[in-house]
Parts: C-alpha cells; sequence; structure tokens
C-alpha cells in the first residue's frame, strides 16, 4: 500500500445522501453532486457515512452511492468509504466491494447499541479490514453518537492491524487529535472532524479535514485550510468564525441540518438531492425564510474571504 499522505491531506467533505423524488437513492444526482464538489476542488469525499445517512440504508444502496461516486469522480480525487453496518458480515460485505472499486480506504464506527467490550470492538474493525486486504483502513471515532470512544489502549491494539492508517476524529477535545497523532507516529495520518474546530485541529496536528458541513459551503474550509498553511491565523480564525456562525445558523430549523444544507445547496447551486430519510424530519415552510438567510450568509461569507 502506498504510504504517503498527501492524498488525505486537505478538505474532505462528507458526501451527503442523495435521493429522487419518491426518496430512492438517485444515481443521477449521485454523480451531479460528485462532479459539482470535483469541480470545487477539493481533496477527496467520505462516501458513506453519517451525512450519507448510512444507518437509513441497506447494502445495495450504499453500493449504487459509492459506485456512481468513483463513476464521476474518475480518479480526480480520493475517496474514503465508511462501510460500517451494526453487524459484521454486512459491513465486510461493503468493504470487499470498496475495495474492489478501487477506492483509497475503507472506515468504520464502532458497532452502536450494545455496549461491547474493547476486544470485541478491535475485532470487528479488524474483521472488517480483513475482507479489503489492499486497502487503508480508518477508524471513525465519534463518541457522541456511537456511545462507544476510541481509547489510548483500543487505539494501541488497532496499530497493530498495518492497513488501519487514520483516525476521523470527530471527538470535541481536540486532545484528542494530539494523542492519536503521537502514538500514531510519522506515518500516521489524523483528521479533524469537528467543523467547528478546524483551525484547532490543524495547530493540534490534523493532517485535514473531514466534515458534515463542507459540502454547503467548500470554498470556506479550503479557505481555512490555505490560511493556516500560509501562516495567517488571523485571517484563518476569522473564516472559521464565519463557518461556525453560518453552522449554528443552520441549526436554528425545524428540520434535520441534513435537510436545511440540501435545501441551501438546491438555492445556491441548483442541484437538487432531495430530502432527508425518515424517521429524519425533513424542512417544514416557517423553516424557509431561515433556510434562505443561512444561503445568504455563506453567500457573502464567500464574496468576502474567497
Amino acid at each position: 500500500m502506498e504510504k504517503s499522505k498527501a492524498k488525505y491531506q486537505g478538505i474532505i467533505p462528507a458526501f451527503y445522501a442523495c435521493y429522487d423524488k419518491e426518496g430512492r437513492v438517485s444515481a443521477e444526482k449521485v454523480e451531479e453532486l460528485t462532479a459539482h464538489l470535483v469541480e470545487k476542488g477539493v481533496k477527496g469525499l467520505y462516501v458513506g457515512g453519517s451525512s450519507g445517512e448510512c444507518i437509513y440504508q441497506d447494502v445495495e444502496e450504499r453500493k449504487l452511492t459509492l459506485e456512481h461516486v468513483m463513476k464521476a469522480a474518475a480518479g480526480k480525487l480520493t475517496v474514503i468509504a465508511h462501510v460500517a453496518c451494526n453487524n459484521t458480515r454486512d459491513s465486510r460485505e461493503l468493504a470487499a466491494h470498496a475495495e474492489g472499486l478501487g477506492v483509497d480506504a475503507i472506515a468504520a464506527i464502532p458497532p452502536i447499541y450494545f455496549h461491547l467490550p474493547e476486544y470485541a470492538i478491535a475485532q470487528y474493525w479488524n474483521d472488517i479490514s480483513d475482507a479489503a486486504p489492499n486497502t487503508d483502513f480508518v477508524i471513525y471515532n465519534i463518541p457522541q453518537l456511537a456511545g462507544v470512544a476510541l481509547t489510548l489502549p483500543l487505539f494501541k491494539e488497532m496499530k497493530k492491524n498495518p492497513r488501519v492508517r487514520a483516525v476521523k476524529n470527530s471527538s470535541v477535545p481536540v486532545t484528542d487529535i494530539q494523542t492519536f497523532r503521537m502514538e500514531g507516529g510519522d506515518d500516521f495520518v489524523v483528521f479533524n472532524g469537528p467543523d467547528e474546530q478546524l483551525v484547532s485541529g490543524l495547530a493540534m496536528g490534523a493532517d485535514g479535514g473531514i466534515g458534515g458541513t463542507y459540502g454547503v459551503m467548500p470554498e470556506l474550509y479550503m479557505k481555512i485550510m490555505e490560511r493556516y498553511q500560509a501562516g495567517d491565523m488571523k485571517t484563518a480564525m476569522e473564516v472559521q468564525d464565519e463557518a461556525t456562525a453560518i453552522i449554528y445558523a443552520m441549526c436554528g430549523c425545524h428540520g434535520n441540518l441534513y435537510a436545511v444544507m440540501k435545501e441551501i445547496l438546491k438555492i445556491r447551486t441548483g442541484i437538487d438531492i432531495g430530502t432527508v430519510r425518515r424517521p429524519m424530519p425533513c424542512l417544514v415552510p416557517e423553516d424557509m425564510p431561515q433556510v434562505e438567510k443561512c444561503a445568504g450568509m455563506i453567500d457573502a461569507a464567500i464574496k468576502k474571504y474567497c
């Protein structure tokens, strides 16, 4: 496996679930959104994770999405496929499928609902990794949703697997990024997860960012990284403040955050990828003034800084 960090260093939007008017996964919309993000110049795509509504999709829908991302991406960017399901068999099936398509890496959250011992979590991740023996593996640490944190002992156990290449760290303490970077070593990759703290994550040594709001305003996150790498912390922090204010405003709707972002995407780009899948709440008419306000905030921030 190629060990260069370069393909992982940058802004990697978490790819949104794309549905037609009947709520079915739309191959056409998947390709349209992929082409849009390629054109924006992002480093890569993280497919099939939280933003992809993975826990509400079946195995075939997730395969379909990844197939059409890979078709439209055409080798122009890094693709990380999140393959975790809440059982090992389906996760291994998705892992093997992803490797067959030539993704750069696969990723997985821990099993959710039942609180499993750490040795069982390690076995789950290693079983998934074994199904894609020629592909990098990314541990997805998101304890606030998964209910399980990546502890240092569990991380050390997983590092025995030579395919374990990175952690997507979405825990709130940025010191976790420092911990995984120091313990991981020079070749290890750590991604910042919380979008509101990209600057902080980069300062702690993150190699790049994977985020759920990146897809609706990639220009701002690319500008944050550009300014940070140039040593212009003042501007990087200013743009981070703008992005964070937009996130807070988007969260001020009745509808789910992803429903809000999909509507903003439609307003700003004309790309209609549908709404969210139940039980996540869709937008209500009363949300629209706030949605339009958020779209305007994004436009203003991009005009100011990009």
